[in-house]
């Protein structure tokens, strides 16, 4: 943690400590996959918004290294590609090297070419200069190199827009205690807290929510669509009290808040390694007919990570933003709150250092450390599980993920995850550090959710339920919700008129319901 401390401590003396914070939610969303593995580079979308974002010059070029990478990182992650297409891509990526250092060296020759020949029509009259023996020689070797520059560039082009359209469907490097496998394959590290016990049959969070008035999710299909909520009086008290609660917490670590935006250029989601045009994907896009390349946000990483692009930073921070994500499963959850289009988190992201090659890690771990410490002061029975490979998507280099007990669901539900992504996002985005001596470095970027309102609603209500349908307040949100038990109001907030009554038909006028 030195160097990373040392990198705050720099931040602290030119204007305090600097941290973030604000509200967004669950985990954020995978990378689609752009083609079946073992595809040839550029297949599947067959464009990149990153690599056209920078051919436009509006950001640097990816830094990528693509000899970071083994065949057997490729199998064991089951990407978008394989190891014939890692094989192509390096192939490209030294013939590309070749080329440009071919164009450097006549580049340099038609440089001493145009000198030559301005030497001579320095040295002689206009007259005199025309009939020099070396002029017309020096022009004819100009033209040649001008002919060579301009196949050697084009072909350059080729090369590496072929390149980075493969390049940039490639994964992190995979760290070597990570089980290999799917998630049945998940390494059990811890079990925290005390699974509650009933003596009645717990009931599910929507069933305890419907209850007591402060969730609604039934005929919302022509309002929001499938997938969409509300939550009103308590439940709305809850998920600001989870969001002030987790951010006090956060701000007395030393972390800068912060909001983001929810509309993002693809660019920006492809350098997070986030394929916006996979198919399927779990990015809304906006309708490129009237807003070219913006996408809403599935988690506040993607907009914090853009915050940094193109700079060199010396911080952590912890962003806040309203977190939309599709849901491309739908068969799977289509009530409740587990699986929503639209939901509210805190995030925590982090930029370190990379010069003991140990710091991302070491910030993995203490970000781990506060999503355990905001999860038991809850109350919360909950596990931590190490990420096989195949659950990393394309920029983890680990990942650890917290699953809490939902007695309504009768099992572990994923609340949270933290993961180091190395410097897979500040090579795609240019997000460099200072290092001794002013020299810039690529930093490593570690992110971590700190509260997943709705997911964390499950858990809660689920877990402190009364047997008569009551629920109880965890004692440190008391004092922001104003209750210790959340009971049913005297009388429903709204009373159904529309068509779909339960006999069929309107309401007749004057009828009550």
């Amino acid at each position: 943690m030195a160097a990373r401390r040392a990198l705050l401590a720099a931040a602290a003396a030119a204007g305090g400590r600097r941290g973030a914070a604000g509200a967004a939610a669950g985990p954020g969303p995978a990378p689609g996959a752009g083609a079946a593995p073992g595809a040839a580079p550029g297949a599947g979308t067959g464009r990149s918004r990153l690599y056209e974002h920078a051919r436009e010059g509006l950001s640097a070029r990816p830094q990528l290294d693509v000899t970071a990478l083994s065949e057997r990182d490729l199998e064991r992650r089951r990407g978008p590609l394989g190891g014939a297409a890692l094989r192509e891509i390096v192939r490209t990526w030294a013939r590309l090297g070749k080329v440009r250092d071919g164009i450097a060296r006549l580049e340099a020759e038609k440089g001493r070419v145009a000198q030559g020949v301005r030497e001579i029509m320095a040295s002689h009259d206009k007259a005199a200069a025309k009939t020099h023996p070396e002029l017309a020689a020096l022009r004819e070797r100009g033209r040649s190199l001008r002919e060579q520059l301009r196949v050697l560039e084009a072909e350059e082009s080729d090369l590496e827009q072929r390149f980075y359209l493969g390049a940039l469907q490639l994964p992190n490097r995979t760290h070597p205690a990570v089980p290999v496998g799917d998630q049945s394959q998940a390494r059990l590290l811890e079990v925290v807290g005390e699974k509650p016990v009933f003596d009645f049959k717990p009931k599910g969070h929507l069933e305890l929510g419907e209850g007591l008035d402060i969730i609604r999710q039934r005929r919302l299909s022509h309002v929001s669509g499938h997938r969409s909520y509300y939550l009103s009086g308590a439940g709305a008290l809850l998920q600001h009290a989870l969001v002030t609660f987790t951010l006090r917490k956060l701000l007395s670590k030393g972390f800068l808040p912060m909001t983001v935006p929810d509309l993002l250029r693809g660019a920006i989601f492809e350098g997070c390694g986030v394929q916006p045009s996979a198919t399927p994907s779990q990015v809304y896009t906006i309708d490129p007919a009237r807003f070219e390349d913006l996408c809403l946000a599935g988690t506040s990483e993607v907009g914090i990570a853009g915050y940094f692009m193109d700079h060199a930073v010396q911080l952590q921070d912890l962003p806040v933003s309203t977190c939309y994500r599709t849901e491309t499963d739908t068969g799977r959850e289509p009530w409740g709150l587990y699986r929503v289009h639209q939901f509210t988190k805190v995030e925590m992201f982090g930029v370190t250092a990379a010069e003991r090659g140990t710091e991302s890690e070491e910030l993995l771990d203490e970000f781990l450390g506060l999503q355990k410490e905001i999860f038991s002061e809850l109350g919360l029975h909950y596990r931590v599980l190490d990420m096989p490979t195949e659950e990393l998507g394309l920029p983890a280099y680990r990942k650890f993920d917290i699953e809490a007990w939902m007695p309504g669901r009768g099992k572990f539900g994923e609340i949270s995850s933290a993961s180091n992504c190395t410097d897979y996002q500040s090579r795609r985005l240019n997000i460099m550090y200072s290092g001794e001596g002013g020299q810039l470095s690529h930093a490593h970027t570690v992110n971590g959710t700190a509260c997943a309102v709705p997911r964390l609603l499950i858990a809660l209500l689920e877990c402190n339920q009364l047997p008569d349908g009551r629920v109880r307040v965890p004692p440190v949100l008391q004092p922001l919700v104003g209750q210790e038990v959340l009971a049913r109001p005297p009388a429903p907030l709204l009373r159904y008129i529309g068509p779909n009554q339960p006999g069929g038909g309107p309401p007749k006028m004057g009828e009550g319901a």
